[in-house]
């Protein structure tokens, strides 16, 4: 049982980090690459800041990792025996 803790806990942890260098290097490459649309501020000139659309929250994407962890370590012990 510690076995099985431990390597869920090596693969979260693994998990969360992969994780967060995605999600800090798409931020990166999509900053460095934004080209602003200057035609729009002569017609619009409110205050408004507009942000895109939000990515899968973070506990989302746990609980999906932690069921395909579920079910491929499900599927291993059947293929074992």
């Amino acid at each position: 049982m510690v076995t099985i803790l431990n390597k869920y806990l090596v693969f979260l942890i693994s998990f969360v980090m992969i994780y967060m260098v995605f999600q800090i290097g798409s931020g990166l490459i999509l900053t460095a690459s934004y080209t602003p649309d200057f035609s729009s501020i002569e017609s619009n000139l409110s205050q408004e800041v507009v942000f895109g659309k939000t990515s899968i929250p973070l506990l989302v994407t746990l609980l999906t990792a932690t069921l395909a962890y579920s079910l491929s370590q499900k599927k291993f012990r059947i293929s074992k025996n």
